[in-house]
């Protein structure tokens, strides 16, 4: 019933169902129905399945829906979110009551989906809510952190030259560092056509935690604010834009936003 509506509703080139995998041999069966029975040309419109394994808690065992032993996405959510909002608290720094509400909503949205999605979608994986929400290791905490760094440098640079970051010209790279920045950037295509033909996302999250660490590497390597050579600063400062547009341009992608300062 859901194919025909689907076909009727969109007409689509692809139907994808995301399913515990245990689930498979299910939808073969419909998928098979489907284009036998003529609801769906296969010419026309491809039905995939995708699995994936179970969630499980500490314990190592399947978290059991039906037993009532779950809780409620509203309330994990919020939970999570309470839990950064005590962690920005203790950093201290100006930050208002509503900037620190902000910075927890998106950070703790970030730490749920960062790390169902980051994980290969048919393996079974832990549900460790103190890992998700570390702010170091592959983490989704990790990757806001790092573009929150690099909005702060080029928000300190346009305020100390009165240039537009944006306006910037990349140059030749100098240095390993620098090179292993603009390869890392240079496959942000391959990565996100992967992440597309094999229905995995968490080819994605590799790819945004590899080059968080080459922007990061760089960060530590590079005299960025205080290079005396004008033309060179400008060069560093485009590579980390550009850095900045494909970070974002990916967590757009996961369904989460950085906020404005961590």
């Amino acid at each position: 019933a859901t194919i025909v509506q689907r076909k009727a509703d969109f007409d689509p080139d692809r139907i994808i169902y995301v399913v515990d995998k245990r689930q498979e041999l299910h939808f073969v069966r419909v998928f098979r129905c489907a284009y036998k029975t003529g609801l769906i040309d296969k010419n026309k419109c491809s039905l995939e399945f995708v699995g994936f394994g179970t969630m499980n808690g500490k314990d190592g065992k399947p978290f059991k829906t039906r037993d009532g032993g779950v809780m409620r996405l509203e309330y994990l959510l919020g939970s999570v979110s309470d839990a950064i909002y005590q962690k920005v608290e203790s950093n201290g720094g100006n930050l208002t009551e509503a900037e620190m509400r902000d910075i927890a909503d998106k950070v703790g949205l970030a730490a749920i989906k960062y790390g169902d999605l980051s994980n290969q979608p048919y393996k079974d994986y832990i549900f460790d809510i103190d890992r998700f929400t570390a702010f170091e290791g592959n983490t989704g905490p990790y990757i806001l952190y790092t573009i929150v760094r690099i909005k702060s440098i080029l928000s300190k640079y346009q305020e100390k030259t009165g240039y537009d970051p944006m306006a910037a010209e990349l140059l030749p790279a100098q240095n390993q560092i620098e090179k292993d920045l603009m390869l890392q950037i240079s496959r942000f295509a391959d990565n996100i056509q992967l992440s597309y033909r094999d229905t995995q996302p968490n080819v994605l999250c590799a790819y945004i935690y590899d080059l968080c660490g080459a922007v990061n590497r760089f960060y530590h390597e590079t005299r960025i604010l205080t290079e005396t050579d004008e033309k060179r600063q400008q060069g560093y400062i485009a590579l980390i834009t550009l850095a900045k547009r494909v970070l974002e341009t990916c967590i757009d992608l996961l369904g989460f936003e950085a906020p404005e300062k961590m």
